[in-house]
């Protein structure tokens, strides 16, 4: 299979969608839902807002199944840059707007550079988010004992039941991919993990 050439899911699933199977979009859905909502609750810090980009990324994707570009990466990058898109466009219509948005307007500075600074700010927690999403299994089950439930390394590796070697390997190299969440420019780039794989 050529190096371009998507996933057979994806390309099925594009096949379908174009075809208009309201079934092939309620997979989708099923798949992806949770993706889009988290990413786009993580950048526009309201339970509505995200409710509302999720209906209008796969609302997008039913009316446009040929948008999807298999050259760019998989079906599950192209969704998560419809999302990254709608949800910065919310940002900066809320910004717009001379009511401002719902949530969070207290914490943001104002004027155009605040509202920038935010976009980034948000999209490294929505590709930090979507990098711990991807991870290998054993990759985010290190990182979720040691950060969320506060267990060492000796106690981690007890719980996985690997070394203590294996359990410090596990969360360098957890950290490694997290860091660069931080590290992608905000102008000219494509939103998490699009067009490449993790």
């Amino acid at each position: 299979m050529a190096k371009d050439t998507p996933p057979r899911w994806d390309r099925r699933m594009q096949q379908r969608l174009a075809r208009g199977e309201a079934a092939a979009l309620g997979e989708l859905y099923d798949r992806f839902a949770a993706l889009v909502h988290s990413q786009a609750h993580r950048m526009l810090d309201d339970e509505d807002a995200a409710d509302l980009v999720t209906r209008e990324v796969f609302g997008y994707v039913w009316e446009n199944p040929d948008a999807y570009d298999p050259k760019q990466g998989s079906m599950r990058s192209w969704v998560a840059r419809l999302t990254h898109r709608r949800s910065v466009q919310r940002l900066r219509d809320a910004e717009a707007s001379p009511y401002g948005s719902a949530a969070g307007d207290e914490d943001r500075a104002p004027g155009p550079d605040g509202l920038e600074e935010r976009v980034r700010r948000a999209t490294a927690a929505a590709r930090a988010d979507y990098i711990v999403a991807s991870m290998p299994a054993p990759l985010r089950a290190a990182l979720e004992l040691a950060y969320i439930q506060r267990r060492d390394y000796r106690q981690t590796a007890a719980d996985l039941g690997v070394t203590e070697d294996e359990a410090r390997r596990r969360l360098r190299l957890g950290l490694q991919l997290l860091s660069t969440a931080n590290t992608r420019p905000l102008e000219g780039s494509s939103p998490p993990g699009y067009g490449r794989s993790l």
